[in-house]
């Protein structure tokens, strides 16, 4: 019985969580970098230590976070982007990207709508559906009811969303 040893289980399994925990510390270090830029790498700074300890609570290791901390005065300028769009059953979706080419990433996000067959909508069409504060999530003002069928779409197209890795965060207004 080839293949089924007891290496080739936790080889399988070790791939898989440290895949997940490269995407997530991907993500921690552009927002970490982004926020040591505005502040001039200035360690007492509000946003920054916020920063540094979100990524510590999802436990990215401290030689990391010191990496980007200081990579971040040499690396290209990064900019927060939100793109809205409707999904599954014509709920509101703000998709928040980081990113070093906006063009890039615009592409890469109508890339993924159209496949699933969806569209980015215009600024400001979605916005009205949430509230927002700095530095704070997208928060929906109402929400929106979706049968089964349309919760399925939307949960695989916030997923795919997500994979891609200037993409931060996927707020939606569905039930």
């Amino acid at each position: 019985m080839s293949g089924h040893n007891k290496w080739s289980k936790i080889k399988r399994q070790k791939e898989k969580t440290d895949g997940q925990k490269s995407k997530i510390f991907g993500k921690m270090v552009k927002m970490i970098s982004v926020v040591a830029k505005k502040a001039n790498g200035n360690l007492s700074s509000p946003e920054l230590k916020a920063a540094i300890e979100k990524a510590k609570s999802m436990n990215v290791p401290n030689d990391i976070i010191e990496r980007a901390v200081k990579k971040s005065s040499e690396a290209k300028e990064m900019e927060l982007v939100v793109y809205e769009a409707y999904g599954p059953g014509g709920c509101a979706i703000i998709i928040e990207a980081l990113t070093d080419s906006k063009n890039r990433t615009t592409q890469e996000i109508k890339l993924i709508l159209t496949k699933k067959g969806f569209a980015l909508a215009g600024i400001g069409s979605v916005a009205w559906a949430f509230t927002h504060n700095k530095g704070e999530e997208w928060l929906p003002i109402s929400t929106m009811p979706l049968s089964d069928e349309d919760g399925e779409k939307l949960s695989d197209l916030v997923e795919e969303l997500e994979e891609n890795d200037d993409v931060q965060d996927v707020y939606t207004n569905a039930e």
